[in-house]
């Protein structure tokens, strides 16, 4: 699983059935320490996040594993929000 931070909202009138009625996100992926990691991205919402929570995410075909039975189209997927981080530092 990787963090990211959720930095805004997609709306899209036309796409996959699969996709209709799925929450589309935008994310910014991030290290531990909460530095921006990469370029952004779409994710799907399995969790029921807003914009500017940390959530961890995943990517591949295990970006649809939440949704199942359905056959969602994604490869990129919210999969939990991030209450606190502690990397056990003295």
């Amino acid at each position: 699983m990787l963090l990211a931070k959720v930095v805004g909202t997609v709306v899209a009138t036309v796409k996959d059935p699969g996709l209709l009625g799925q929450k589309l996100l935008v994310i910014q992926p991030l290290t531990p320490s909460g530095e921006p990691n990469g370029s952004r991205l779409v994710a799907l919402d399995a969790v029921g996040v807003g914009v500017s929570e940390r959530v961890f995410y995943v990517r591949g075909k295990e970006a649809s594993f939440s949704f199942l039975p359905d056959h969602v189209p994604a490869d990129a997927g919210i999969v939990g929000k991030v209450d606190s981080i502690d990397e056990g530092r003295s």
